[in-house]
């Protein structure tokens, strides 16, 4: 049986899912390795041509949900990067280290965000050129 605390998260995230406009579930994959073990592979393709791909490993650690591992990553309908959050520790002179988000041209501090921001940012992004 799974921790409800998992169980809330991955509802949430159902949740702001069904709450896009425009969007298509090109995978949605829960891989629940343990009661309190989940790793969650989603990607979503927005009307514009958008992807969002999202990677997330999470386990209850003293009663709270940790993120042992996250990635965030969201591309043009070119196949070119508009960003990605993720934890890789590959840039240690960051202030959020390991945290951190890459943008076209370059990496910036960054916590993680929720994935329901994530999820809202990549909707601005594609109404810009919905309506733009």
């Amino acid at each position: 049986m799974l921790h409800k605390k998992l169980e809330s998260y991955l509802n949430s995230i159902e949740l702001a899912i069904l709450e896009c406009d425009n969007v298509y579930v090109e995978r949605y994959t829960e891989e629940i390795l343990t009661p309190e073990r989940v790793n969650l592979r989603i990607r979503l393709r927005f009307s514009q041509g958008y992807l969002l791909e999202i990677h997330d490993a999470v386990i209850i650690h003293n009663q709270q949900l940790e993120h042992l591992d996250y990635r965030y990553h969201c591309q043009n309908p070119q196949n070119s990067l508009v960003f990605r959050y993720d934890c890789t520790p590959h840039f240690p002179d960051l202030t959020s280290f390991p945290h951190h988000k890459h943008l076209k041209d370059t990496v910036i501090d960054s916590q993680r965000p929720e994935i329901d921001y994530v999820l809202q940012e990549v909707a601005a992004i594609n109404e810009v050129f919905v309506y733009g």
